[in-house]
């Protein structure tokens, strides 16, 4: 169920991007936007911005497992393929997109509506993977971060909760493998 007001905190779903590609995109963002890097390793944000907003921080661990282990034990590792680098909805903040159909829609839907309270979301579900999100770049750095290529089929085999208390503060709350 979705909350009409914004807050400023919350609970992130994420997948994380293994090596070596996410190690790749570590070294990418600590280059161009080390701010970035403390938010967690790159991941695709399953809820907390696109599509869902962020869970309300109160939930607890036990009430995120209820939620969300049936999704991850019935759901298998998902292959992902990564686009080519862009800017994001007319911003400074460059992405690599996702496809944003199949099985990565499917669990996002299934996240979002598995009764979890969480924010209205800003905007509709875009996954990807943020290459710099912090700094405005210049136009070198900003054709650097756009000419990158990361052609390499990626698997994602579990999810993170995360809870984020304002802008760069986050704390690892639970881990769950997609072991459909």
């Amino acid at each position: 169920m979705a909350m009409t007001n914004r807050i400023k905190s919350g609970i992130f779903i994420i997948a994380p991007i293994p090596a070596p590609v996410g190690d790749r995109i570590a070294a990418l963002q600590a280059t161009h936007d080390p701010r970035l890097l403390r938010l967690g390793a790159p991941h695709v944000t399953l809820a907390g911005s696109s599509g869902i907003g962020p869970i309300v921080p109160d939930t607890t661990i036990d009430e995120l497992r209820a939620a969300l282990d049936t999704i991850a034990r019935t759901t298998a590792p998902i292959a992902l393929r990564f686009g080519r680098p862009t800017r994001f909805m007319q911003t400074e903040i460059v992405v690599l997109p996702l496809d944003p159909h199949g099985p990565l829609r499917t669990l996002h839907e299934k996240i979002k509506t598995c009764g979890l309270r969480a924010a209205a979301p800003r905007f509709y579900y875009t996954p990807h993977v943020t290459l710099s999100l912090y700094r405005e770049q210049t136009r070198e750095v900003l054709a650097e971060l756009l000419a990158q290529r990361f052609d390499e089929t990626v698997t994602i085999d579990h999810i993170e909760c995360h809870l984020t208390r304002d802008i760069g503060e986050s704390r690892h709350l639970l881990t769950l493998p997609l072991a459909g």
